[in-house]
């Protein structure tokens, strides 16, 4: 089962090196909300540093839903999805290795170019590096969550509408401790490991949660 699950993530990480696409797409949206919101919100960097963390996450959160409703249309279209099916191996092992692949590309790279896209939001060191710390904690949460919805439409043409409207919802409870933690960081009233345990939680649960629900879904869906 390792090697199945070695060799599916190497295919999908040889397979977005050669499209680009998401990971990259990703990048550019999250520079994109970031860059933005100091403009709508004026000059005054205390209110950014105070809302930075927020910024960061919210962008984080909309930069996930990007390409990810081709995580298993891609495969489902040329016929790669049906042998997957077939194999020997489990379903879930598949969807398990599509969707760390996934976040290798796209949840790793945002929390790894938080750091730098802090400065635009005027948040110093340790607000950049707390903030930079519950974006690899909590973006599995994100990926693992959106991999429910990406099989829910994964025979579906241009799902990514259905997909936002189905999993934004479910990314709320990620997205609040995932603020609250680096808010803490900043001095709040609560220790910054209490958020962080949480969110190192639901990063958990929603990777066997959503592991197991993506691949009901793909079996219901064929």
């Amino acid at each position: 089962m390792i090697r199945v699950f070695a060799a599916l993530v190497a295919r999908d990480l040889r397979l977005a090196g050669r499209v680009g696409g998401s990971g990259a797409l990703s990048l550019v949206f999250f520079l994109m909300i970031v860059a933005l919101v100091p403009f709508a919100l004026g000059p005054d960097l205390n209110l950014l540093s105070r809302i930075g963390p927020a910024i960061l996450w919210l962008a984080a959160v909309l930069a996930t839903l990007i390409g990810l409703d081709r995580l298993f249309q891609a495969d489902d279209e040329d016929g790669s999805l049906e042998l997957m099916t077939a194999s020997p191996a489990p379903l879930e092992i598949v969807v398990l290795a599509k969707v760390c692949a996934h976040w290798l590309t796209t949840g790793l790279p945002l929390a790894l170019a938080s750091p730098l896209f802090g400065l635009l939001v005027a948040l110093d060191g340790p607000a950049t590096a707390a903030t930079a710390l519950t974006l690899l904690v909590g973006t599995p949460a994100l990926t693992f969550v959106g991999a429910v919805g990406a099989a829910l439409t994964a025979s579906i043409r241009r799902g990514g509408l259905i997909l936002a409207v189905l999993v934004l919802p479910l990314m709320i409870p990620t997205l609040i401790f995932g603020v609250s933690a680096a808010q803490a960081a900043l001095g709040g009233t609560i220790p910054f490991a209490t958020p962080l345990t949480i969110l190192s939680g639901l990063s958990l649960i929603a990777a066997v949660v959503g592991t197991l629900a993506a691949a009901a879904a793909l079996r219901w869906g064929e």
